[in-house]
């Protein structure tokens, strides 16, 4: 009797391991993998500043920076392509004169950049224009920097203005800062006066720097400079375009202006999502599953070049239709259709599935929850399998107790 009640406790136990290795697989989870959010591929080129004020016949030297915004290191061509007539233009890297070099992903390189303007280069802003390439020439990119050229102007010899960025750009409901070094060139102690004129109903205050409060004048001590913000507010209304700011600082009989400019480009937003709300999708391993979302321009600008791109777990297969739209136009919505194929080893389980809209300046994300569940077929086999073991089982326990 011993010897079967032994029998029985090893068979109990072969039972419940049975049990346990069959059931195991359905009880594990799919852990969420980490992505970089980045696109695959992606670059920029911009100046050191977007515009700056020099006096006549100043050479301008600052930095062209060129940067990997994707996930693949490339090789990057640049050169300049707008050069204004009278200027000098080179792009140096150490004692070399640079067409292209290396960045590696997420990183940055800087070009000196040199613009020298001959003796003819009068009053005026000169734009240079710099695009960039990749090898293969599969993405773009350009940016353009505005030099301003002044000539001292009589009776000016002792209030002095002068501001490392005179042109910036930005959307429709943005607020612009501009910083201005005002310098006091006579030997006495004055108080100066601010005043702007700019673009209908839009809001122009002055602060000093680092500080809340808005002034309308100020007293510098004589020899010395002190810097002002001036703050500006377009109108919600406006549209994109140039709009020119004039500053004017007087004290007494003595003024002196500067010229500032604003460059709208509109409001660059995108919404995106699925037209009933739900971010839920049921497929099965190996095979495709289908979604829809939309994509709606909600800014003022029209938004063009508008990618999509995904991040998901390792060996699945995530493709859009179409693949990108050209432009898209405020208001306008489009429709796109997205076919999600898990790997074929993927296990049951719930995994997270993230759709990106990569827009001009405004980008949106949709994260999916794609739940992989088991063949019905495959289901009915496996309890049919646990049946037959259970029976036989019965049966084993059966024969050994009439012994």
């Amino acid at each position: 009797m011993r010897g079967v009640s032994r029998s029985r406790t090893s068979l109990l136990i072969l039972f419940v391991a049975l049990l346990f290795c069959l059931i195991l697989p359905s009880l594990v989870l799919a852990q969420e993998e980490k992505k970089d959010l980045r696109p695959e591929r992606g670059i920029a080129v911009f100046p050191e500043f977007s515009g700056v004020v020099v006096p006549r016949g100043e050479t301008v030297r600052m930095d062209l920076i060129l940067e990997d915004k994707g996930r693949t290191d490339e090789t990057i061509d640049v050169k300049i392509s707008t050069i204004p007539k009278g200027w000098k233009a080179a792009l140096k890297g150490g004692s070399y004169v640079v067409s292209g070099l290396y960045v590696p992903s997420g990183k940055t390189k800087n070009l000196a950049l040199t613009l020298e303007p001959d003796k003819t280069v009068g009053p005026g802003t000169y734009t240079f224009q710099f695009d960039a390439r990749t090898a293969d020439g599969k993405f773009t990119a350009s940016n353009k920097l505005d030099v301003t050229v002044e000539e001292r102007t009589a009776g000016l010899e002792d209030i002095q203005i002068t501001t490392s960025y005179p042109v910036l750009r930005g959307q429709t409901d943005a607020k612009f800062e501009f910083s201005l070094d005002i310098m006091n060139k006579s030997e006495a102690d004055r108080t100066f006066n601010l005043a702007a004129v700019g673009p209908e109903k839009w809001e122009i205050n002055f602060k000093p720097s680092y500080e809340q409060k808005q002034i309308s004048s100020f007293r510098i001590k004589g020899g010395t400079s002190q810097s002002v913000a001036v703050e500006v507010t377009p109108t919600k209304e406006a549209s994109p375009g140039d709009y020119p700011i004039l500053v004017r600082v007087t004290s007494g009989e003595k003024k002196a202006e500067v010229r500032l400019m604003v460059v709208l480009t509109g409001i660059y937003k995108l919404d995106a999502g699925t037209p009933s709300g739900n971010l839920s999708l049921e497929a099965m391993a190996g095979k495709p599953a289908n979604f829809s979302f939309f994509v709606k321009n909600t800014g003022s600008a029209v938004n063009r070049n508008i990618t999509f791109s995904s991040f998901k777990p390792e060996n699945w297969n995530v493709t859009f239709k179409p693949e990108k739209i050209d432009s898209l136009d405020p208001d306008a919505l489009k429709q796109i259709e997205v076919t999600v194929k898990p790997a074929a080893q993927a296990l049951v389980g719930d995994y997270s599935v993230g759709v990106m809209v990569n827009g001009e300046k405004s980008d949106k994300t949709i994260e999916m929850r794609v739940t992989v569940k088991a063949s019905t077929a495959w289901g009915w086999i496996g309890i049919g399998i646990i049946i037959l073991v259970i029976v036989g089982l019965s049966a084993l326990f059966i024969y050994l107790g009439r012994r």
